[in-house]
């Protein structure tokens, strides 16, 4: 791994961890579902859809994925935030919340992928 590489992947994941700490400071709970993990995982997820058009488009070079899809997203999304709050809610019993954290971040995250994805299309069909 080059040196540059190590710095764009710390600089990115710098920048993911900062502001998922930032949207997760403050527990956020819809009816009794925490939903912060939800949020920053849709919002990583749109975030790499749009990217990966926006790379493939515009023939980035690899090291830029280093800064934005694996360092950035990879610092702002969270699987084992996610597994950790779904154990919670099964160690409470509440296995309806359980089932509705796994098909929300699962579902929530590939639709955000996929709208990323199309959204950036979208706009950069409309600036040709």
């Amino acid at each position: 791994m080059k040196l540059v590489e190590i710095i764009l992947l710390a600089v990115g994941g710098l920048g993911g961890v900062f502001l998922r700490y930032g949207m997760t400071k403050s527990q956020v709970i819809l009816g009794a579902l925490p939903v912060n993990v939800l949020i920053v995982n849709v919002v990583g997820s749109f975030i790499l859809g749009a990217f990966a058009i926006l790379s493939q488009q515009w023939s980035l070079d690899q090291k830029y994925a280093m800064l934005v899809a694996i360092g950035f997203c990879g610092g702002l999304t969270t699987m084992s935030s996610f597994a950790l709050e779904s154990a919670n809610l099964i160690d409470g019993k509440q296995y309806s919340l359980v089932a509705i954290n796994v098909i929300a971040n699962v579902g929530l995250s590939l639709g955000a992928i996929f709208g990323g994805r199309a959204l950036t299309s979208m706009i950069l069909g409309a600036l040709r």
